[in-house]
């Protein structure tokens, strides 16, 4: 690991924060740090408010999305919300087919296929729709790359809306209306919203219309909270805002299908890393094991009841896409190891029987082992499909614009794409990937980076300095958790490796005169030889809170050991 300490921020500017906020120097630092310096800017980020958000007409053709749902609905036309089968697709189809089935009846979804159409809009939907006298097709969260497809639809009398967050290519489709605020074309003031929230703005301009308020989209929040701590996109402006009131929702008032996976949480209050790793999994390992029609069937149930009757089919899924995940993990290791890749600067890995529905997750594993841009291969049909994961700092969907000869599609973000080639193709695309990676990337980006926000004292560390951390949350990219680092660190002789195969680190430390507090060192159990025998060590560290039988108390979620 290599540790970075941010700089100080200006004296002046913390100095005048402390001053005029009451906090002390460790938040006022952490906040300048974030960009905050005036007063103004520190009550707009720690009390969000929903009058902040924009007018969703600023979006580039929302109008005519809006006056072409409304034509459809006053001439009575089928609609079909049409979304890809992850969770930000999968809740962004939930949340725009929930609301327009609150006052028009005429409203089927459809998810595609992972296994027999793909990602994105199929022919296979559209032909669906066709068959179906459907006329208007919502799509979300996909269709900004679909120039084809749409072509397809418009001859069968099928008009498309597209509701997407990815980067469009050279050509925009021939829809009616084209939401993505990532269009050069659109100045809305904020583009990183996820699917799910650009179907947000969409349900929110149709609600202008009946004169509804934003109060009147709360209820609809938990969805959009899920996709953004799902897709991990930036917790900036717009999506913090959407955040913190959809993790409101979820912890306050959550639709049966959420409250269906969180009724046995063990935390009172859910937070994004929980939403992230307890919620997001089960609703994906519908889309990778079965069909994500299935996590669109349980987060529009209204009843209670039978949405604990699909979150229990859900969970069947997830347990059968863990066991999957694993044993496609050790033999793409192993892959790795017999083939004498670990010198290369990329991890490209293949099997035709490797289950498509889990290679994203397998890619992201292989990473945490040989920490480079990585792509994971299988056989889909009569062609190889990969999924690509990146490293902090490396722009994997960049990277493979430059070896689109041998790619037949492609699309993604800078950490996480998706393709599929030819098999012919793939030794090519694989020497071609190695050159593009080898000779753009800098080379320190292969070492992961701790970025250490401020080196503190654990004589610092109390309820309060915990409580106002908080409220800097929901954290996320580009707002993450504060790191910490603290030096002159001795066990008190409770350290010990815990966890399956003595994985993790547990123990209980201190500083002159400090009080001892746990730290808690997941994968780190190999740290053990550096902290015993009353050796001084240094910890890079986030604050957290542990909750056992009713109490409190704070500890270390340790992050590396010196």
């Amino acid at each position: 690991m290599r540790w970075t300490i941010k700089p100080k921020p200006d004296s002046n500017k913390t100095a005048h924060l402390q001053e005029v906020l009451g906090v002390n120097e460790i938040i006022a630092t952490l906040l300048v740090q974030r960009g905050i310096e005036t007063f103004e800017q520190a009550k707009a980020f720690f009390r969000p408010s929903l009058t902040e958000l924009h007018d969703p007409f600023l979006m580039k053709d929302m109008d005519k999305a809006v006056a072409r749902i409304e034509h459809a609905i006053a001439t009575n036309e089928n609609i079909m919300v049409f979304g890809d089968y992850d969770v930000d697709g999968t809740t962004a189809v939930s949340l725009v087919a929930s609301y327009l089935k609150t006052y028009y009846d005429n409203v089927a979804t459809y998810i595609p296929d992972r296994y027999a159409e793909g990602y994105g809009v199929s022919y296979m939907g559209i032909d669906y729709a066709s068959d179906n006298d459907i006329t208007l097709i919502i799509a979300l969260d996909c269709g900004i790359k679909a120039l084809d497809k749409v072509t397809y639809a418009k001859d069968k009398g099928i008009d498309f809306i597209i509701c997407d967050h990815h980067r469009p290519g050279k050509e925009l489709p021939n829809a009616v209306a084209v939401l993505d605020p990532k269009r050069s074309d659109c100045t809305y003031p904020y583009d990183e919203l996820s699917g799910c929230g650009v179907g947000f703005k969409l349900i929110q301009a149709l609600g202008v219309n009946r004169n509804e308020t934003i109060d009147d989209f709360i209820p609809y929040l938990d969805l959009v909270a899920t996709s953004i701590a799902a897709d991990i996109v930036p917790i900036t402006g717009e999506n913090r805002i959407l955040a913190h009131y959809g993790l409101r929702v979820i912890n306050e008032s959550p639709r049966p299908g959420i409250r269906a996976f969180t009724q046995n949480a063990k935390k009172k209050e859910l937070s994004i890393t929980d939403v992230v790793f307890q919620i997001a999994p089960k609703i994906n390992a519908a889309g990778r094991i079965k069909h994500g029609i299935h996590a669109v069937s349980l987060l529009s149930e209204l009843d209670y009841t039978t949405a604990i009757q699909y979150a229990a089919e859900i969970e069947t899924y997830n347990t059968e896409r863990k066991e999957l995940d694993k044993q496609i993990t050790k033999e793409a290791l192993q892959q790795i190891k017999v083939n004498k890749e670990e010198e290369g600067f990329t991890s490209v890995v293949y099997d035709p029987t490797w289950h498509k529905g889990v290679i994203g997750i397998v890619a992201s594993r292989l990473i945490e082992n040989y920490y480079r841009p990585t792509l994971v291969f299988t056989k889909s049909g009569d062609k190889l499909a990969a999924s690509a994961r990146s490293i902090k700092g490396f722009d994997v969907y960049n990277a493979l614009e430059q070896c689109s000869e041998y790619i037949e599609q492609f699309g993604g973000h800078m950490y996480a794409a998706g393709l599929t080639l030819l098999p012919e193709n793939y030794d090519k695309f694989k020497a071609k990937f190695e050159e593009v990676v080898s000779s753009t990337i800098d080379k320190r980006l292969l070492t992961p980076e701790i970025s250490i926000d401020l080196k503190i004292s654990l004589h610092d560390l109390d309820d309060k300095l915990m409580r106002v951390l908080k409220q800097i949350g929901p954290f996320g990219p580009q707002n993450m958790h504060p790191i910490f680092m603290s030096e002159n660190m001795q066990d008190t002789g409770y350290g010990k490796c815990v966890g399956e195969d003595d994985k993790h680190l547990r123990f209980t430390a201190k500083e002159a005169n400090s009080n001892a507090i746990v730290g808690i060192g997941f994968g780190l159990g190999d740290k053990l030889s550096s902290i015993t025998n009353k050796k001084s060590f240094s910890t890079a560290y986030v604050l957290d809170e542990n909750e056992w039988q009713g109490n409190v108390s704070l500890q270390l979620m340790v992050k590396d050991i010196k």
